[in-house]
């Protein structure tokens, strides 16, 4: 397989890989570097991988397994993001942006306190925009399985806030 053919068939896979890797990572640099050495180990396996039927799911497996490797990894430079920053536009206060940035943060540590599976789905439908389907694929889950997941980590996530919100006042 010549580079171009490469590029023609690994390439319209980029954002749904850098998706996957960053639902798994939460991290982009940590994201983008797998996906990078994702596609190295594609080109170095460029001939052996005319035997692959669907390159789509090799590749979607290639890259869980090198974001779970990672992860496991003791050297690791695996590192939470920070929330990004929420712009100041003209009609919002420092107060209103304060108040959102820290919703956004308490959300954040109630979906981390979740069972990893409910963390894993709420964060690819929520955060990563993906598909039931694209779900189902990541985590080997059934449709079922994942609604159930999401419905549970969502109410979760719900009571825990409201708990907060009312000792909070």
């Amino acid at each position: 397989m010549d580079a171009d053919n490469f590029k023609q068939q690994f390439l319209p896979l980029h954002t749904r890989l850098y998706r996957i890797a960053y639902a798994l990572t939460r991290n982009s640099q940590d994201a983008e570097d797998i996906l990078q050495d994702t596609y190295c180990k594609l080109w170095n396996k460029r001939k052996e991988l005319s035997n692959v039927r669907n390159t789509e799911a090799f590749c979607v497996t290639l890259i869980k397994n090198l974001c779970y490797d990672f992860l496991r990894s003791p050297h690791q430079n695996y590192h939470e993001e920070a929330i990004e920053n929420i712009s100041l536009s003209t009609n919002v206060s420092p107060e209103t942006e304060t108040i959102g940035q820290n919703e956004a943060e308490l959300i954040q540590k109630l979906i981390d306190k979740l069972p990893e599976k409910q963390q894993q789905v709420i964060r690819l439908r929520g955060i990563n925009d993906c598909s039931l389907e694209e779900i189902e694929e990541i985590t080997g889950l059934s449709a079922a399985n994942v609604r159930v997941l999401l419905s549970r980590a969502r109410k979760i996530i719900k009571e825990q806030y409201l708990k907060l919100a009312i000792y909070e006042r």
